[in-house]
This record gives structure tokens, C-alpha cells and sequence, in this order.
């Protein structure tokens, strides 16, 4: 990923993904931290959104993960932080608290400066959860926090792309 993208390149992006889950009469549940709601604003932004988006939360903060998604320590126990088995885990929960066919959830460090538990700036764990589990780890090497978020973004909407073109063949 060389250049960054635009939150108008995240929209066009979604558009055949939120067309796919209208189509094929499926939903999706959003858990976001770092990209702070640019990927439900990206699934949103495509007409017709309410027939597959059953909603989402940004859980930038231990509170909000708590709160939003009722995670509490014994539940990511063994977990790394920032790790793929810890997002896969956060996209469990969020798919089984709206009751989604999916779930696309995101940890990242997006800088200037990186995570308290030693990840660099630019790192991000995605996981999409539904009828395909996949994850990913994604490091950008920026220190760039905005660009780091649209960069994470249009990762984590390439993996949706990715799950529903697994279930479509």
C-alpha cells in the first residue's frame, strides 16, 4: 500500500461489498478501535446499508470494550494484545451480540507513536468472522495516524471482499 487512501476510495470500496450482503441477504457487525468508525461510516455510506448493517461500536479504550462489547480480562485470557486471536475474538463477540451473519473487527496502533505493549506505530490485527473465518496482520511502517487509519481501513474492507468472494464459490 503506497499511497493512502481517501475516505471517498473507502466508500467506492464498499459499495459491491454492501451489495453482496444485500444480495446474498446477509448482515454484518462492526467492532472498530483505531480506524474510529471510518469502517461503519464506509459500509454506511452505500445506499441501502440497513438491510445488512446490524450496527457497530468503536472500542478505542479498555472502557469501551467493556461497556460495548462486555469484554472483561477473563475473556482474552492467554490473548496477546494486538494479535490475531484476540481480534478474531473481539469479531466473535461483536457477530454473537448483534446477531450478524459477519463480523469485521479491528486493533491497531495507528501513531505517531505505537502501543504501551510494544507494537510500532502502523500495526493492525484484522479479523472477519461469519460462514469463513479469516484474519490478518497488517504493518504500514508509518508513524502517519491519520493515513494509518485509512490504510487499515481499506485492509480490513479487502478482507470482507476476501470472506464473501470464499462464500460465493
Amino acid at each position: 500500500m503506497n499511497s493512502t487512501p481517501s475516505f471517498e476510495s473507502l466508500a467506492a470500496q464498499a459499495i459491491p461489498l454492501g451489495e453482496q450482503l444485500r444480495n446474498a441477504k446477509q448482515t454484518i457487525a462492526v467492532a472498530e478501535s483505531s480506524t474510529a468508525g471510518l469502517l461503519s461510516a464506509a459500509l454506511l455510506s452505500v445506499a441501502g446499508a440497513s438491510a445488512y448493517y446490524r450496527g457497530g461500536s468503536v472500542i478505542y479504550t479498555l472502557e469501551a470494550r467493556r461497556s460495548l462489547l462486555g469484554l472483561r480480562g477473563s475473556d482474552v485470557v492467554g490473548l496477546e494484545p494486538l494479535s490475531e486471536p484476540m481480534v478474531q475474538r473481539f469479531a466473535e463477540v461483536a457477530r454473537a451480540q448483534l446477531d450478524s451473519t459477519w463480523a469485521l473487527a479491528e486493533l491497531g496502533a495507528a501513531g505517531p507513536t505505537g502501543a504501551h505493549y510494544g507494537h510500532p506505530a502502523g500495526s493492525c490485527v484484522l479479523a472477519i468472522v461469519g460462514p469463513t473465518v479469516l484474519t490478518t496482520e497488517l504493518r504500514t511502517g508509518s508513524n502517519d495516524r491519520l493515513g494509518n487509519m485509512l490504510r487499515f481501513s481499506q485492509a480490513a474492507l479487502e478482507l470482507l471482499g476476501a470472506a464473501l468472494a470464499t462464500e460465493a464459490t
